[in-house]
């Protein structure tokens, strides 16, 4: 029986191989709306690894739409790079499609030279700060027609199909939804209405581009928005794209201010096909489902099982590009899956950097030229097989060189299990035992339980050595820390101690507030009990949120700046700190900690003193890096570099890539 996620599915008249779907990514790598050599590289080695069909975007269609890190499609000066992107997909082995766009109110006049972002009305946008300007019937008129004209350079540049997005908080989004269209007009006001100028987008498009041009709407099946569009009237709008000229319906979840998360590691694997699945039941074209479905067996489920016709399929071809391939050829266990870390993907944006990927470091340099493979091999040992001495040693390896890996525990993935611990945080365990299959498939010699020291170092007499030896924890000068209630956090997240009911927490970085939510999901109900209970009757809706949501601990988080959370990426750390006030984490601000008693804490806050009553206190007062082997290195004139925590305590991220940049570079 053929595998379900190989079987070819035809939109409109065109064949696709597969049924994975790469989705449109902003990836920060256009240059004044250009098409560059980084991005055709990006995007050529998806198509190599198989991907079924690839969108890049999005696409501006007026000086309005985007900026100028987006890929342009609203004049013509750019369609001779929009074809060399189609060529780069299509000689690759996969189909290819822009998505269309419009920002509306989420772009910036930053962006636009001083100029105000519109919309249907001004409705202010609590993503950008701004007002935007409300749109006359004329500029509602000149929108509709630029997105025809984009969709036609999108067809004469030789792309296969062409996408709009209609969903997200963006422009035709704001259309359809009570709460950004409070026009009294024909496009406000009732769901017809509302629906209007969305749909005369794609009717204007199915005539730029005619009968038999694909058309691909992705829009969302719930914005998650008070007072927005829920799933009912987007059903009633798929039906209307679905009756109309659209081809196939890619189904988004949620606005870029919806308070719920989305694309974190909490979200649980496919969880949104529900979405998918509510429109495909009443529409006769294809379904794409999206967001988080990172590996082959939750999309081949989802097909399956009849919740969707393909698969989006982003960040997880961004992690591996192979995915595809491995899946087909038999060879899952290989695949590098996207762990939703957000820390190189949407965080880069945030600041205006192009894509980069924690799993995946050469994500984002494709174009840059492959290193040969050396010509004087040498002995490499790598001490530490964290994230950062496991990513060195697979490039030292890559590189030629015979390297071998000496890890002091019983196994690969060293702080990787720790940041694992938390409720939500699951996914970065699957990046160690990733990273320890690249190691096992590269046939990486591993030494385990292995404590280098100068003897070890003299008797293998390595040409160079990697150190990766990661931090310990820091451990502050406050009085009474020594007693026997003081406890690390790295402890308690690796189930070394445990703590009594009442636990105060020094320290609201991120170690801090992940170990906070460990421990207030304590004693709360499972996602098994949670089922079991609900199908069953047993308790009310309300009294099961509140035993999901309520443990049996008291933890309260103390530190010293005005707020928690800091060093959290932007992407994640919203999510986090709603988790933390849902499920009652005390936090207290500002407050620096003069004393450990018997009893709890001494802290002082605002020129007060003031006691806070704990049955455990746990340390989460930040890591020092532990890097003892440097000075023996040094002494016995052997050429070193330090990577990771050992040369300064950073992100996942930074470990990943400074170790591949260290093993490139020997």
């Amino acid at each position: 029986m053929m595998d379900v996620l190989f079987q070819p599915i035809t939109i409109n008249r065109l064949e696709i191989k597969n049924r994975i779907y790469l989705p449109a990514m902003h990836l920060g790598m256009a240059v004044d709306y250009q098409v560059t050599d980084q991005l055709t590289a990006f995007y050529a080695e998806r198509a190599k690894g198989g991907a079924g069909m690839i969108c890049v975007g999005y696409a501006t269609v007026d000086e309005l739409s985007g900026n100028t890190q987006n890929i342009g499609a609203h004049d013509d000066s750019f369609i001779p790079g929009l074809s060399r992107l189609a060529e780069a997909i299509k000689s690759n082995g996969a189909r290819s499609a822009v998505q269309l766009n419009h920002a509306g109110r989420y772009n910036f006049s930053f962006f636009l030279n001083g100029k105000q972002p519109v919309a249907p009305s001004p409705v202010a946008s609590r993503m950008t700060r701004e007002t935007p300007k409300e749109m006359t019937l004329d500029e509602i008129q000149a929108t509709v027609e630029a997105f025809a004209a984009a969709a036609g350079r999108v067809k004469a540049a030789g792309f296969d199909a062409v996408e709009v997005l209609s969903g997200t908080g963006y422009l035709i989004s704001e259309f359809l939804s009570p709460l950004t269209n409070q026009r009294s007009d024909q496009y406000g006001g009732s769901l017809e209405n509302r629906m209007r100028f969305g749909l005369e987008i794609m009717a204007a498009i199915r005539r730029a581009v005619g009968d038999a041009y694909p058309l691909i709407v992705r829009m969302n099946g719930n914005d998650f928005m008070p007072g927005g569009n829920g799933a009912a009237e987007l059903r009633e709008y798929a039906k209307a794209l679905a009756a109309g000229p659209v081809d196939a319906l890619c189904i988004n979840v949620g606005w870029h201010e919806a308070r719920v998360p989305q694309i974190v590691a909490s979200v649980p694997r496919g969880v949104f096909a529900y979405l998918a699945r509510g429109i495909r039941d009443l529409v006769d074209v294809p379904v794409i489902a999206s967001h988080r479905i990172n590996d082959p067996a939750t999309a081949r489920e989802m097909l399956a099982d009849g919740m969707c016709d393909m698969v989006a399929m982003g960040r997880s071809l961004i992690a591996d590009p192979y995915l595809p391939e491995k899946a087909k050829s038999g060879r899952e266990a290989d695949i590098v899956h996207c762990i939703a870390c957000a820390q190189g993907c949407f965080d880069h944006l945030f600041k205006l950097k192009h894509v980069e990927c924690m799993c995946n470091p050469r994500a984002g340099h494709e174009n840059e030229v492959p290193t040969e493979k050396t010509a004087q091999p040498k002995n490499i040992m790598v001490v530490g097989g964290g994230a950062a001495g496991m990513s060195a040693a697979l490039a030292a390896h890559s590189r030629g060189h015979r390297v071998t890996i000496f890890e002091q525990s019983g196994r690969l993935g060293g702080q990787l299990y720790l940041a694992a611990a938390p409720p939500g945080r699951e996914e970065f365990a699957c990046l160690a035992r990733d990273l320890a299959q690249q190691v096992a498939l590269a046939k990486i010699p591993v030494v385990l339980n292995c404590e280098v020291d100068a003897a070890l170092i003299e008797e293998k007499a390595p040409e160079g050595i990697i150190l990766a030896t990661g931090a310990a924890p820091l451990v502050p000068p406050i009085p009474g820390i020594d007693q026997p209630h003081v406890v690390q956090a790295w402890d308690v997240l690796a189930g070394r101690v445990l703590t009594g009911k009442r636990v105060a927490i020094i320290g609201g970085g991120a170690v801090g507030v992940e170990t906070a939510l460990f421990l207030a999901e304590k004693g709360t109900l499972s996602a098994e009990g949670l089922k079991f209970l609900l199908v069953n009757r047993a308790e009310d809706p309300e009294t099961l949120f509140q035993m999901a949501t309520r443990g049996s601990k008291e933890v309260i988080l103390v530190e010293m700046l005005d707020k928690v959370g800091k060093d959290i990426g932007k992407s994640t750390r919203w999510g986090m700190m709603q988790d933390l006030s849902r499920i009652g984490v005390t936090t207290a601000t500002q407050a620096t900690v003069v004393a450990i008693t018997a009893d709890g804490l001494e802290v002082e806050k605002d020129g007060k003193r003031e006691t806070i009553v704990a049955d455990s206190v746990v340390i989460a007062a930040g890591s020092v890096s532990t890097n003892p082997l440097q000075a023996v290195a040094e002494g016995k004139n052997i050429a070193f570099q330090v990577v990771g925590d050992a040369g300064g305590v950073g992100l996942a991220f930074d470990a990943v890539h400074q170790g591949y940049k260290a093993g490139m570079t020997i």
